[in-house]
Formats: structure tokens, C-alpha cells, sequence
């Protein structure tokens, strides 16, 4: 039996972090840390506005949240996360960096927990395992295709037929979504998130087509001359400019512990199918690859299903209003008007009748 060469012994004893695995995926492991952090410095920045609105509260006489320098901290934060996310696209599959949200969402929980003093729950530990235990997953069965895209590249995927029947699939949908919200004023949350959900599965497509062609003119290989690098800019400035008028349409009329499942699970859905049809992500992976990739989805999604669930809203509580100063009224204690009530801001129907008698 003979022996190796030294290059090739070296193989057996290389870590997990060397060799031609590293060198191999190291360009998309870049992505997944850069993904994870961004996501995890979000959940921070989201934390920090949080604060910095319960500490406003609290003063005697509250001033406008912008004059807070945490709450200013935490949009910086929020620009860095957003931005480390951009650049995550460039360096590693849709199918990889859109699933990591749900670190945003486990951050979020586990620092109320621990700087804003909220009770830690059995479902956030539960639903931060499942989540961790199906990121690993998608980590370990990404799929594992060449990032550097050129123009040319883009230029070809935008004209390729599975992507031009999905797209009229898509403007399709939108509209019968649209129609119903506008004409029929059909609020519900499954028809305002499934429209943010078809804008940001374009989103994330021009976003990952910018990012690479950036990074590949940064490399040397200029890629902004090209008319399709400022096409894919402006469908990703205006899907986004949409994309958020729903996402706050929807955060306004139903409860954020409703809505934030519901739009990861759909928006991580929409990112993976365009993936798959504009960029081919899964064209070679195997099959136990896909399945394994497609469970580490579910268990993301069932998460943050649980870290959510349940999970009571906390509000600001409004000033009483006391009747005593007001001149005129015999009513010494307080008032609390309700919201809910037809008769809010006015006195109660049994006095109008007592008066009306009188």
C-alpha cells in the first residue's frame, strides 16, 4: 500500500472551516453570516425604537419620537441590517438568505425578554428551537449555484420562457387581488399580505440581479453599463415602494402577531419560487437535498408560528380624563372613553334619557 502524497493526506485531517469544502462554499457561508447578522441587528434596531417609545410615554410631557437619539440608534441599526441583507443576495442563493428572516423574529422575542423585561415563555423557547433546528437545515441543503451573475446573464434569464409565463401569472393574480381591494374594499390580511408577497417575490429578484452585478464591478468586471442593471434598479425601488404600502396597510388593521407569521411564511414562499424559476437554484440539487431544504422550511415557518401565537400586544396606556376640573360638572371621579363605543367622546344614552326627561 502506498503513500498518499502530502496534499491529498491532508484532506482527512482538514476542519470543517478548510479545504475544498471551504473553498467551495465559502462565498455563500459569507452570505448566510452576513444574512444572519443583518436579520439579528433588525430584531435589535426594532427593539431599540420599542424603547425609546415606552420611555417617551413615560415622561410628563412627551415629546415626538424623533427627538430620541436611541430612537434614532435604532434606525441606523435598521439601515445597516437592511443594507448587510442586500449584500447577503449577492453572495448567496434567494432560496437561502430569504428563509434567515426568522432570525429577526427570535432576536425580537429573546431580547424583549432580556432588556425590555417581558416574560419568557415555553412557546419562545419551543418556537426558537424549531426555528434554529430549520435554519441548520437550510444551511446544510442550500442549494449550491455559481453567484456571479453578469448583465448578460440577467438579461437572458428575463426573457427566458418560465419566467415570462410566471411573471403574467403573477400580474394576473395582482390584479383580481387589487380589484378586490380597491372595488370591493376587501381589507382582508390574507389579500393585503398575498399582494406584498407577489411584489416582494420581484423585489428580491432585482435585488439579488443589483447586488451581484454590483459586486462583480467592485471585482473588476464592470457590469453598470448595461441598461438592464438600471432596469432591475428601478423594479426594485418601486415593488419596495408598494411592497411597504400594503405591509402598513395590513400592520394598521390587524394585530403585528398576526401579521408577522403570516408575511414570512408568504413572503419566504413567493422568494424561493422566484429563485427557483428566474435564477434555477435547485436545477441540480438532489432530491433528498430539496426534500431536507423544504422541511427546514416548514420547521422555520412553524417557529415562528409559535413564537407568535398567543403572544399579547402591548399598548400604551391613554391619560384619564378628569371631569372634576372641568367647570360645570358635579362628576369628581375619572373617566375612561371607550374606543369601541358609539357613543365615544359623549355622555352615556342613560343620561341623554334622564336629561331629555327632565
Amino acid at each position: 500500500m502506498g503513500i498518499l502524497p502530502f496534499s491529498e493526506q491532508n484532506v482527512f485531517f482538514e476542519g470543517p472551516l478548510s479545504g475544498p469544502w471551504y473553498s467551495k462554499h465559502k462565498t455563500q457561508l459569507l452570505g448566510v453570516l452576513l444574512a444572519a447578522a443583518s436579520n439579528f441587528l433588525i430584531s435589535v434596531s426594532l427593539s431599540m425604537q420599542k424603547c425609546a417609545h415606552l420611555r417617551l410615554a413615560c415622561q410628563t410631557e412627551p415629546k415626538p419620537y424623533y427627538t430620541s437619539k436611541l430612537w434614532w440608534c435604532g434606525i441606523i441599526f435598521l439601515g445597516l441590517g437592511e443594507a448587510g441583507n442586500f449584500t447577503a443576495y449577492g453572495f448567496a442563493p434567494i432560496a437561502l438568505v430569504a428563509p434567515l428572516g426568522c432570525v429577526s423574529v427570535i432576536g425580537t422575542a429573546f431580547i424583549s425578554v432580556l432588556f425590555l423585561k417581558q416574560t419568557m415563555r415555553a412557546a419562545d423557547i419551543l418556537g426558537g428551537t424549531l426555528a434554529v433546528a430549520g435554519t441548520y437545515l437550510l444551511v446544510t441543503f442550500a442549494p449550491n449555484v455559481p453567484q456571479e451573475l453578469t448583465a448578460r446573464q440577467v438579461q437572458n434569464n428575463l426573457v427566458s420562457w418560465p419566467f415570462l409565463v410566471y411573471v403574467i401569472l403573477e400580474i394576473i393574480t395582482f390584479c383580481i387581488l387589487l380589484y378586490f381591494y380597491k372595488r370591493k374594499a376587501v381589507k382582508h390580511i390574507m389579500i393585503l399580505l398575498m399582494m406584498v408577497a407577489l411584489l416582494a417575490s420581484l423585489t428580491v429578484i432585482a435585488v439579488k440581479a443589483v447586488a451581484s452585478m454590483i459586486t462583480l464591478s467592485v471585482k473588476g468586471k464592470m457590469q453598470l453599463t448595461y441598461p438592464v442593471f438600471y432596469i432591475m434598479l428601478i423594479l426594485m425601488a418601486t415593488s419596495c415602494v408598494f411592497q411597504v404600502k400594503f405591509l402598513n396597510q395590513a400592520m394598521h388593521l390587524y394585530e403585528a402577531t398576526a401579521v408577522v407569521p403570516i408575511n414570512f411564511m408568504l413572503f419566504t414562499t413567493s422568494a424561493i419560487v422566484s429563485g427557483v424559476i428566474f435564477y434555477q437554484e435547485f436545477q441540480s440539487a438532489a432530491l433528498l437535498s430539496v426534500f431536507m431544504f423544504l422541511f427546514g422550511c416548514l420547521l422555520s415557518f412553524l417557529g415562528v408560528f409559535v413564537i407568535a401565537r398567543n403572544k399579547k400586544e402591548e399598548h400604551l396606556q391613554v391619560p384619564y380624563i378628569d371631569c372634576g376640573h372641568i367647570p360645570g360638572q358635579k362628576v369628581t371621579g375619572k373617566i375612561q372613553p371607550d374606543s369601541y363605543s358609539s357613543c365615544y367622546g359623549t355622555l352615556n344614552n342613560e343620561d341623554d334619557s334622564v336629561k331629555t326627561q327632565n
